[in-house]
């Protein structure tokens, strides 16, 4: 089983009760289950993507907020759904999240980046521009194009979502 990034947009108050679930629970199992609807599964896209805007000079407000978009922030206690036997991941960093308006101004600059462009900027040729990107880049099934477009749409699609529905998003590798 490969470990991927995971994404959950939620709502405040069901982070809450989860929160409180564990605290309760003689187990400390918070009842993590958001709906699968609510859940993107990055695979291991995050770093060819901040990656690739690295090599195609993307500013650094939009970098920054790709970054967001997949490092999430520490600042919300998510301890409670790290614990074993309930950890939600098992095999990497601890959970983070990012708030309501943390949500909205990362969904607001992922808008404005120009994945496609992003992408012709790269070496015309896919094993030269697998290269100068790593992360096995390219070796990628499918083509690296392809992949990191679809990624990225559903990335931000995931956060436009969220920011308009009013939720907080919850990161994680599993």
């Amino acid at each position: 089983m490969a470990v991927t990034q995971q994404l959950a947009r939620i709502p405040e108050g069901y982070l809450a009760a989860c929160r409180q679930s564990s605290s309760t629970s003689p187990d400390r199992d918070p009842h993590w289950d958001p709906p699968a609807y609510d859940v993107l599964d990055l695979d291991w896209a995050p770093a060819l993507l901040e990656r690739v805007g690295e090599a195609a000079g993307l500013e650094e407000v939009h970098l920054d907020a790709l970054r967001r978009a997949t490092d999430g922030d520490t600042a919300l206690d998510l301890g409670f759904l790290n614990t074993h036997p309930h950890a939600i991941a098992p095999f990497g960093a601890a959970p983070t999240a990012l708030g309501v308006s943390q949500v909205a101004c990362v969904s607001e600059v992922l808008g404005q980046i120009d994945m496609p462009a992003l992408l012709a900027a790269l070496p015309a040729d896919d094993r030269d521009a697998g290269s100068l990107i790593g992360h096995g880049a390219d070796h990628i099934t499918g083509g690296m194009r392809a992949y990191l477009l679809e990624h990225f749409n559903a990335l931000y699609d995931f956060y436009l979502d969220a920011a308009k529905r009013h939720l907080l998003v919850v990161l994680w590798w599993d």
